[in-house]
């Protein structure tokens, strides 16, 4: 089970004539006319998290929104109401000045748009979050994932989209059996999202019991992938990302639950993180 040494292992002492860029820069790809919420949210946790830079490529309505949040995050809008395969060029692109790349969250799910991200995974040479939208497309191109450095983060509906497996009221032996196959099968890592979280990269199995009913709240899964991002970013295997990520994420939540019970969001997230990794 994971509990806070991990944070020791990802977190390295950072040197006096350390410089912008030697802790890593983010690139966040999501967003779409209708949703612009989740790409900043996954952004504001990655900067939380450590990152030096994070930078969102969303469509333009929803690039303007998240530019307005935060004058710490750097946006590149693509031109139309949501991702397509023309802007793929434009991705690889900024992909090639990052240090890791997190995917999905608000993308909604256009047959043009799933094709992108699709192709995208194939051409990209980063270490990857695949999240939310973008783990349909994974469903249906599963080469373009396979063998890479890439953490998969589905909740119980995106598992069964990805294997046709309900993890449903299975009980944990089981769950972490299927997980295990599905990254054996992938050779990548996978981490199953859950009131307990089980992460596994084919080779070693973990689970993380951090977190609390009330991360049922909108938005908690995007900070999760903005800290795993981030701490890929930073230079951390993609397997040691996710375990020290849902740690992180579920105590942050554990932290705004204890003050606001019902009425945490997930920004309360965010604001907690700090305070995790002291």
């Amino acid at each position: 089970m994971i509990n806070k040494k991990i944070l020791s292992e990802v977190y390295v002492k950072r040197h006096k004539d350390s410089h912008k860029y030697q802790f890593g820069s983010l690139l966040v790809i999501g967003g779409s006319k209708r949703y612009s919420g989740s790409p900043a949210l996954a952004a504001l946790a990655a900067y939380r998290a450590g990152v030096d830079l994070v930078t969102v490529a969303a469509p333009e309505r929803a690039a303007n929104i998240i530019a307005s949040f935060s004058p710490d995050i750097i946006t590149f809008p693509l031109q139309g109401d949501y991702i397509r395969e023309e802007h793929v060029d434009d991705l690889i692109d900024l992909a090639k000045k990052s240090s890791a790349v997190v995917i999905g969250g608000g993308m909604e799910r256009h047959d043009e748009t799933l094709n992108a991200v699709a192709e995208f995974l194939d051409r990209v040479n980063l270490t990857c979050v695949i999240d939310a939208d973008a783990i349909y497309a994974v469903a249906d191109n599963m080469q373009s994932v396979r063998r890479k450095d890439f953490v998969i983060t589905p909740h119980s509906r995106e598992f069964y989209v990805l294997t046709n497996i309900e993890p449903w009221g299975m009980d944990l032996k089981k769950k972490m059996e299927i997980v295990n196959k599905l990254a054996v099968h992938l050779k990548t890592t996978i981490l199953l999202k859950g009131p307990v979280d089980i992460i596994s990269n084919g080779i070693k199995n973990d689970i993380n019991r951090t977190g609390c009913v009330e991360m049922t709240v909108g938005g908690t899964g995007d900070t999760l992938a903005g800290i795993i991002g981030s701490l890929m970013a930073q230079g951390n295997i993609p397997f040691d990302a996710a375990c020290a990520g849902a740690y992180i994420n579920g105590k942050a939540g554990e932290l705004a639950a204890k003050k606001l019970g019902v009425s945490m969001l997930a920004t309360d997230i965010i604001k907690n993180i700090s305070k995790v990794i002291k």
